[in-house]
This record gives C-alpha cells, structure tokens and sequence, in this order.
C-alpha cells in the first residue's frame, strides 16, 4: 500500500487510461488493445484499497460505456468486478512478486473480458471466438510498466 496518494495522478491516470480506450488503433491491432481502464482500476485498487473501491470502479465503467457507446452497465458491471475481486485478493497481491502479479492482472482481466463478452453476446454482438481475450494478455504484459511508472510519480507527488 503506498502512504500518500496522489489524487491528481489518480485523476490524470484515470483520463488517459479513457482516451487510451477510445483511441484509434489500427485495423489489425485493434483486438490487442490493452483494457487501459481495467489496469489503472486493478493499480489504484491495488495501492490503495481503502480509497478506492467498487463504487468507484462501477462509476467509472459507466463512464467508459458512454464513451464506447456500448449497453449501460456493461463496462461498469466488469469494472466493479476487477475491483472487487482486486480488494479479495490485494493482501496476498502485495507478496506476489512481479510475474505473479502479472499473472494475476492476466486473470482477473480475463475474467472482467470473459464477462463483458457474454453480456454483449446476450444483447446480440457476434461471436469473435476467444479472440476477446487478448486485450487480457497485452494488459498483463504492460503491467510491470505501468506500475513501476505510476508508483514512481506518486511516491514523487506524494
């Protein structure tokens, strides 16, 4: 858990993390986009659990429903659920070192893409076979970086 949170980064994080989302990728790349959001409400949950939570995570995912004009609660159900099974698993999380931890990001991602597939399957989206799972992989890939960054900023605001 880091002592001092940053809450300007937090929101800054937050903003690029939904630009990022929305963002143009190419044709061919666009189904190893990394779940940009997913990874900062999995970071901020990790380091700091009892600022934020599921409420927070729920609200953002519907933020980036509406951005994505995807069916309200979609985005928000699997954010809440990341943050939730984050805030399960964040005092044995801390222990883990960082492959382990990637390992996690790539689970606990996979099960928020797992989720948002089906619910978007239930509404009546195509089926993309297991493709939906890559964005879980590039995630836990990014992962290292992103919170080697992060934690440096914050420890440098803080």
């Amino acid at each position: 858990m880091l002592s001092v949170i940053s809450y300007p980064l937090f929101l800054i994080s937050v903003l690029i993390s939904l630009v990022l989302s929305i963002s143009m990728f190419p044709v061919g790349w666009f189904e190893f986009r990394p779940e940009w959001l997913g990874l900062v409400v999995f970071y901020w949950t990790f380091r700091a659990p009892a600022q934020f939570g599921v409420i927070l995570a729920w609200c953002l995912g519907l933020l980036l429903d509406t951005l994505e004009s995807t069916p309200l609660g979609v985005n928000a159900v699997g954010m809440a659920l990341i943050a939730f099974l984050v805030l399960t698993v964040h005092q044995r999380l801390r222990m883990y070192p960082l492959p382990q931890q990637c390992l996690m990001v790539f689970l606990l991602l996979g099960i928020n893409q797992m989720l948002v597939h089906f619910i978007k399957q239930l509404v009546g989206a195509e089926n993309i076979g297991f493709s939906y799972l890559w964005p879980a992989v590039t995630s836990a890939l990014i992962w290292p970086l992103l919170s080697s960054v992060l934690d440096h900023i914050n420890r440098k605001l803080g």
